[in-house]
C-alpha cells in the first residue's frame, strides 16, 4: 500500500502568509497549533478536534473544503 500523507502534511502545503484565502489562513494558524493531530487522516477525528480546540478556524466549512481537496489529492 502506498504511503498516504496526513491531513496536516497536506495542509502545510497550503500555507501562504501573504494570502487572504481562508484555507491559507487555516494552514498558517494550524502550523502554530502545538496540539494539532499531525498524523491524523480521519475526517471525524480531525473535525472533532477542530470544533473543540481551533478558535482560529472561523468556520468548519473551511476545514470541509480543505479536507475535500485532501481526499481528492489522496484519491480515496
Amino acid at each position: 500500500m502506498a504511503y498516504r500523507q496526513s491531513f496536516y502534511q497536506f495542509l502545510m502545503t497550503l500555507r501562504n502568509p501573504d494570502s487572504n484565502e481562508d484555507i491559507a489562513a487555516f494552514a498558517n494558524n494550524a502550523q502554530f497549533d502545538s496540539t494539532f493531530p499531525r498524523h491524523e487522516q480521519d475526517y471525524e477525528k480531525l473535525s472533532e478536534y477542530l470544533e473543540e480546540n481551533a478558535a482560529y478556524l472561523p468556520s468548519m466549512t473551511i476545514f470541509d473544503e480543505a479536507y475535500q481537496d485532501y481526499k481528492d489529492k489522496m484519491q480515496y
